[in-house]
């Protein structure tokens, strides 16, 4: 009754409910900015330090729904001559109850078809990622075009979308989201700062990552000075040198002034004692969502993915932010 008064009084199924879930990811969007930027007027969420990673969630496809562009182009042209076939038989069947079925499966029949227009899309995106020897080996799913085979967790590989979480480290409080189907979080950090300029009207003044988005370029980018008076300062361990010998936290010749900092930065102790709050918060607010059942996607595409992530994000937030006021009011007693 509560979700049919919400509703206006209207039934509610589960078109409803998956179309109230996925339908909105711009307000869900700008939910989040809206309710983060409360939290820091209240001054219960700083930016001071934020941590990002990067969590791989199963999606909604299945290994063998991966073809390559020649089983692609095989499949969309034995779809179009189904939908052709389906259309001239709801044209010639005189029975409404047929019709009604046909009328069914022909809808279907042109929703695959479309599904695999998509996956054909997505093809080139697929292939520009692989050796060019190898760009015949490129394959993309029929069921999820937009979801990428990647590394899991426990080893093994699956269909996923990699969910990028920004986490204050304070607070505990998420305050950036984004859905990539990419395996890799590399490049990823230059885009979360930015999000939060956009969001906040300003970047965080430290980020903490892990190595695996310790890309070059991105560091000198977050740590422009067009990112605040100092930029953002960067947390990442250094990656090791093939020479054991070498110690990894001085400069290296070719490095740039900002490079040659965060390598000597990342010698210290003081950044090895801020670098382990990446973990009790980024890692742990993604352990929270797997928790709380964020274990596999049950929708398709990035944008509905997105939204789903914007939910947790949101619920999330939501349950922090009675925590962290009632600490407050404690604190205040």
């Amino acid at each position: 009754m509560a979700y049919r008064w919400i509703c206006g009084g209207v039934s509610v199924n589960y078109h409803t409910l998956s179309d109230f879930r996925t339908a909105h990811t711009e307000l869900l969007d700008e939910l989040l900015t809206q309710s983060v930027a409360t939290l820091m007027h209240q001054g219960l969420v700083t930016l001071n330090r934020v941590a990002q990673d990067g969590m791989r969630v199963r999606a909604s496809a299945g290994a063998s729904s991966f073809r390559r562009r020649k089983t692609l182009a095989a499949c969309q042209a034995a779809a179009r001559e189904q939908v052709n076939s389906l259309r001239a038989e709801l044209k010639a069947d005189p029975g409404a109850e047929n019709r009604r079925r046909k009328a069914a499966g022909r809808r279907a029949a042109r929703e695959r078809s479309e599904r695999i227009q998509r996956a054909l899309a997505e093809l080139p995106e697929a292939e520009a990622k692989k050796k060019p020897a190898d760009k015949d080996k490129a394959r993309v799913s029929t069921t999820d075009p937009e979801a990428r085979v990647m590394k899991m967790a426990d080893g093994g590989y699956r269909p996923a979308h990699n969910v990028q979480f920004a986490t204050d480290t304070e607070s505990q409080v998420i305050t950036g989201v984004d859905v990539i189907n990419s395996g890799s979080d590399q490049g990823q950090m230059s885009p979360m700062v930015e999000q939060h300029k956009q969001r906040y009207g300003r970047p965080p003044d430290e980020t903490l990552v892990d190595g695996g988005f310790a890309k070059h370029e991105d560091i000198e980018e977050v740590s422009s000075p067009e990112n605040g008076e100092n930029g953002t300062t960067v947390y990442a361990p250094v990656q090791k040198p093939r020479k054991k010998d070498r110690d990894p936290h001085v400069p290296r010749p070719g490095d740039s002034k900002t490079i040659a900092e965060w390598r000597q930065r990342m010698g210290t102790d003081a950044a090895k004692e801020i670098y382990k709050e990446r973990a009790s918060t980024a890692e742990c607010v993604n352990a929270i969502a797997r928790n709380r059942g964020l274990r596999q996607f049950l929708v398709r595409g990035l944008e509905k993915v997105r939204a789903v992530a914007l939910w947790y994000a949101l619920a999330h937030n939501l349950m922090r932010a009675v925590t962290l006021r009632a600490e407050a009011v404690a604190g205040a007693g």
